[in-house]
């Protein structure tokens, strides 16, 4: 059968049972709504049930295609059984403005035509083709989740992913991309069915049409992300809120909870529906003087059974509940603290834009420097504050005010996403009360928003949709054509899938589209493994991080068991020792089996110290403090009168003393002033670094335009030990020859 016909049934398949799902869960639960509402609230909840259905299948080694069509098929019976397919009771949602119906069909199906082709059309979107599906196609082989340590992404949440993988498994990347596209295609007529039930339909029309056509919401929404359905997920909380305080349905409470706890699934910044909706429920109680206590534990237990399984494979696998974040608390091997601390900081200033206007400029008009644009007419958004006036502006403002709160840890235009439908809304009802002013400034924002007209004015490094590409959607184009012509990543990861064997290792410090490929990637800055092996080319690359400087700590000779290198400063810097030599008379004494090795942090790193490697080193990987150490065991007392460390210069506000321990027990500061000097620039690190990758059991390097050692790759690969064996794309792939000296 044709490829668009496995794509479009992935997708529909992935649907039907969301929808299946959602209305069984309404039916149990005997909620009443409006029949729209029906519709659309049953598609997310079952969203969410079913993302947990693919984790049951993940976490048990099942998920295999055949077993993935038992399931829908089971699903699919059951909501027929239940009647999920028959036209939902209740009545139908007040009337909308026979003007602003038409508007919104013109409008709306423009715009289906231009996200259906895109999102159809093969995925070339940088994170959806690398790590979310990435990750997918690899649990897909695997038939299960695997234990990954060396990629943080891994250990996000990853519902919106589970629902992929649901597609993925018969249609791949696109069906994958078009799950995300129908969540993008329900948000306009969610948002038109809160206004349609809370009295402003017109205003809802409007806003909508402004969410929608927005450029970033185009570029996101038809890409394997997760953005777009996050929000949508985040605003049909609120509108399940809304409904809840309006009419105190306690069967709402399970839908709500299951839905809260999916935003914590599809992304941890969502999680900030949980409190948001357990406040307004205690409040409500309280207010009503009603018992609160049950409301709260069954809205709890519905958000836990979708948070949990997620915190309790980190903790597994990472032994972090919440990786790749707050490592300071649940300290573990897989991510450094330095790193996590760089990351959230450099998230938070994309660069560090010259000043304020820059920010708003760019969101709207440019898209260049956050990764995308809203749209020009955004530029009005300050106009919404004076929605105040109504009470209905407030509920808005207060929710946009609250799920604008994780924009400031990250500034790309995308991170807006959550926010963006609260302050659509509050404009449009601003702007409503002016005839006609909504109605030709939601035209005007179609227009411009469109490729062929966002292309005259924004920037052209901004990230958009910029074309049509039916003929590639319906695979007139053949997928492999299309990629090749049009994403430079492809053949990158074709190059790496044509000269690299199924259990070879590939090692870059950039990234590429690893859902194209079967090869495992180590990339330098995704765990703590892979910023050791980055450490490592650097260590060749850059003298200040070689072991060019010697500290040398003289002392009485005595016999020791122990002896501890003790920090005892603060500062930003770092602390590091590539060597470790115990002497005795001018002589190193030869390290024995029975020695013992010991640090604070980075406790496996330590053995790096003791391993005569220049290229490798124990370091603290967070800012230096009093109480951070290196030790060795000598396993039983030892004549010793000097240790020499081999340390690199990149540690100017460390300082260590020297303690030793007697057979008694008894430490004693040895010294606290060394002798330092420098020596001259090692020879054959570049040749060590290498062959420290081939133990490691890593035999090809993947080297992009612009990576460290790229050009010096090229420059001197007989210094390296390595050989060109493919270019593509401009990249280079070597293969790390074994060691000829």
């Amino acid at each position: 059968m044709p490829q668009a016909f496995y794509i479009l049934f992935g997708c529909g398949l992935t649907l039907a049972c969301s929808y299946a799902l959602g209305r069984i869960l309404f039916s149990y639960c005997r909620v009443r709504l409006y029949r729209q509402e029906q519709h659309l609230l049953s598609f997310l909840c079952g969203a969410a049930c079913l993302h947990l259905v693919v984790f049951a299948m993940m976490s048990t080694h099942t998920a295999r295609k055949g077993v993935f069509l038992a399931v829908a098929a089971a699903i699919l019976f059951g909501g027929w059984w239940r009647g999920a397919f028959r036209r939902p009771a209740g009545e139908s949602l007040p009337a909308l403005d026979r003007t602003w119906t038409w508007v919104l069909r013109v409008v709306f199906t423009a715009y289906v035509v231009l996200y259906w082709s895109n999102a159809m059309a093969p995925e070339m979107s940088p994170d959806g083709s690398s790590y979310h599906l990435g990750y997918v196609a690899r649990y897909l082989r695997d038939h299960g989740f695997t234990r990954i340590t060396n990629d943080m992404y891994a250990s996000l949440s990853q519902g919106t992913e589970m629902l992929f993988a649901f597609a993925f498994v018969y249609g791949r990347h696109s069906a994958a991309a078009l799950v995300h596209c129908a969540f993008t295609l329900t948000m306009p007529f969610l948002m038109l069915m809160h206004a349609r039930r809370f009295g402003f339909a017109e205003a809802g029309a409007g806003a909508a049409l402004l969410f929608l056509c927005s450029p970033v919401v185009g570029t996101s929404g038809t890409s394997a992300y997760n953005d777009v359905a996050t929000t949508t997920v985040v605003f049909g909380v609120y509108t399940m809120l809304r409904i809840w305080l309006a009419d105190r349905q306690d069967g709402l409470l399970v839908p709500l909870g299951l839905l809260s706890g999916f935003c914590y699934a599809m992304k941890y910044t969502a999680a900030l529906t949980i409190p948001f909706v357990a406040v307004f429920v205690l409040a409500r109680c309280v207010r009503t003087k009603s018992a609160w206590l049950r409301p709260l534990l069954v809205f709890g237990a519905c958000a836990a059974a979708m948070i949990l399984p997620w915190m309790l494979k980190n903790w597994i696998i990472v032994d972090n509940p919440l990786s790749p974040f707050f490592n300071k608390y649940f300290p573990n091997e897989y991510i450094h603290i330095s790193f996590e601390q760089e990351y959230v900081a450099r998230m938070k200033n994309y660069g560090e834009p010259k000043s304020i206007s820059e920010i708003p400029l760019d969101l709207t008009l440019h898209g260049a420097k956050f990764a995308g644009m809203l749209g020009p007419v955004f530029i009005l958004t300050p106009l919404a504050l004076l929605s105040l006036r109504f009470a209905e502006g407030r509920w808005l403002l207060l929710a946009a005010g609250i799920f604008v709160l994780p924009y400031f840890n990250n500034i790309g235009t995308r991170f807006l996403l959550p926010s963006l439908p609260f302050f659509s809304l509050a404009l449009a009802l601003t702007l409503v009360r002016t005839r006609y002013l909504l109605m030709v400034l939601v035209l005007l924002h179609a227009v411009i928003s469109w490729p062929h007209v966002l292309r005259k004015y924004c920037s052209p490094y901004a990230w958009r949709l910029e074309r049509i590409p039916i003929a590639a959607a319906l695979r007139l184009t053949p997928e492999e054509k299309y990629l090749e012509q049009r994403f430079g990543s492809y053949p990158v990861a074709r190059m790496i899938e044509d000269f690299v064997p199924p259990d070879g290792k590939v090692f870059t410090f950039g990234t590429l589209a690893e859902s194209y490929t079967r090869r495992e990637i180590l990339t330098a800055y995704k765990s703590a493994e892979n910023n050791i092996l980055g450490e490592i080319i650097w260590t060749a690359l850059f003298p200040d991080v070689s072991p060019a400087h010697r500290a040398e700590y003289r002392f009485e000779q005595a016999p020791y068991r122990r002896l501890r290198l003790f920090q005892t400063k603060s500062g930003a810097d770092q602390c590091s020792v590539t060597e470790f030599r115990v002497m005795h008379k001018g002589k190193e004494l030869r390290r024995e089996p029975d020695w013992r090795v010991r640090a604070w942090p980075k406790p496996s790193d330590a053995t790096l110290a003791f391993d005569n490697s220049p290229v490798t080193r124990w370091r603290s990987w967070q800012a230096i403090r009093p109480g951070f150490y290196l030790e060795v065991d000598l396993g039983a007392g030892r004549m010793v009168d000097a240790v020499l460390l081999e340390q690199s210069r990149d540690q100017y506000q460390a300082a260590f003393e020297l303690y030793g321990q007697n057979e008694k027990g008894q430490w004693k500061l040895l010294s606290s002033k060394p002798a330092e000097s420098e020596v001259k620039p090692i020879r054959g690190l570049r040749r060590a670094a290498m062959e420290e990758f081939r133990a490691r059991g890593i035999h090809y390097v993947l080297a992009m335009p612009g990576d460290p050692g790229a050009d010096d790759y090229m420059a001197n690969p007989r210094l390296w030990g390595i050989q060109v064996l493919a270019e593509r794309g401009g990249a280079r792939l070597y293969r790390i020859e074994a060691n000829q000296q």
